[in-house]
């Protein structure tokens, strides 16, 4: 019941249908004036339907110059056991790794592998296509959204989003479980974390010792979001600006970055993109909880705006929309994909 009310008064944790109820109004403006419910794949022209829906994060991995990310491979759901080890073995990619869809979730069947064994269950169990990446040697992770116009020689950072992990710290007498259940926010994932973890929820972690149990900044898994787009600056522009530049027609997105210090990612050094993601992207600042669901409205509004118009400029240069018979396919396929996570 507690967490029941904590969801009910904290708009950030409704679903996505009620949150978006007045966006959809705006959509099918637009859509209306488009002629086009999927106007969106002209959004980001070099992403399949624009990054909106069932693309492949392993395909828009290959847009971004090498240096920009880790190394990558992707697993077919066909591969054999032994020739996954072979690709993983070759990739040097090296224990412990991340795994996870290459059509993906909001983080879903996201997991690290800490071993063979791990590797040889989360390849039994996925019935998808998959990634393999190297672990990111950098503890901070933001979220940066970028936008810029087809006629636009540079673009521009429309929010920042930092994020805080579900990291609980010991008192030296309650167990993991325990410190997990005095915060909602962690509390919420308790069932899932009692899945993945198991008996291991009833350690007592020594008083001052922190365990990171989700090492992935994602709002569903129980990170808590925090708008820094206060920090938006010139120099940051300029990195983000030089980097995005050399991904062929890209537009329109959130990449989340993990980083090693911010004066280090200000002057382009020691960074990486953990994801870049397309027309689908939210302004994640909107989930800080200072922040009201008029806000959310406002700066979502605003966003879609973005989106459109740039849809349209790449529509007058070429770039056409998904018809609405290719639209629906496409919409089933990413449906059953959902499903395939879901159940995962």
């Amino acid at each position: 019941m507690r967490l029941f009310f904590h969801k009910l008064f904290h708009w950030e944790y409704w679903p996505f249908q009620i949150v978006y109820i007045p966006i959809y109004f705006l959509w099918s403006y637009y859509a209306i004036r488009s002629r086009s419910i999927f106007f969106f794949n002209a959004c980001n022209p070099t992403i399949k339907n624009g990054g909106f829906m069932n693309e492949s994060k392993m395909k828009i991995y290959e847009l971004i110059p090498d240096q920009y990310y880790p190394k990558t491979q992707l697993i077919s759901q066909d591969n054999s056991i032994d020739e996954v080890i072979s690709i993983l073995n070759n990739s040097n990619i090296k224990i412990p790794f991340i795994v996870k869809p290459d059509i993906g979730l909001r983080g879903s069947a996201v997991k690290k592998i800490n071993s063979i064994d791990d590797l040889k269950n989360y390849h039994f169990k996925s019935n998808f296509d998959y990634l393999l990446q190297d672990l990111i040697p950098y503890e901070n992770e933001v979220g940066i959204f970028y936008v810029r116009f087809p006629n636009q020689k540079s673009g521009k950072i429309t929010g920042i989003v930092s994020k805080e992990f579900l990291i609980v710290e010991g008192d030296g007498i309650s167990s993991i479980e325990d410190l997990i259940l005095k915060n909602p926010r962690y509390a919420m994932q308790l069932k899932s974390l009692k899945n993945e973890y198991g008996n291991d929820l009833k350690v007592v972690l020594n008083k001052g010792e922190k365990r990171n149990l989700v090492p992935y900044g994602n709002h569903a898994r129980g990170a808590k979001f925090i708008d820094g787009s206060h920090l938006i600056s010139e120099k940051l522009t300029n990195v983000i600006d030089e980097m995005c530049l050399q991904i062929p027609e890209f537009y329109f997105g959130r990449m989340d970055l993990m980083y090693h210090t911010w004066e280090e990612l200000e002057n382009g050094k020691n960074y990486s993109i953990v994801e870049l993601n397309g027309s689908s992207s939210e302004p994640t600042h909107i989930y800080d909880p200072k922040h009201s669901i008029f806000f959310a409205w406002k700066e979502l509004a605003r966003h879609i705006s973005y989106m459109h118009r740039i849809s349209v400029e790449n529509n007058k240069r070429g770039f056409d929309y998904l018809s609405h018979k290719e639209g629906m396919k496409e919409y089933k396929l990413h449906l059953s994909q959902f499903d395939k996570i879901v159940n995962f």
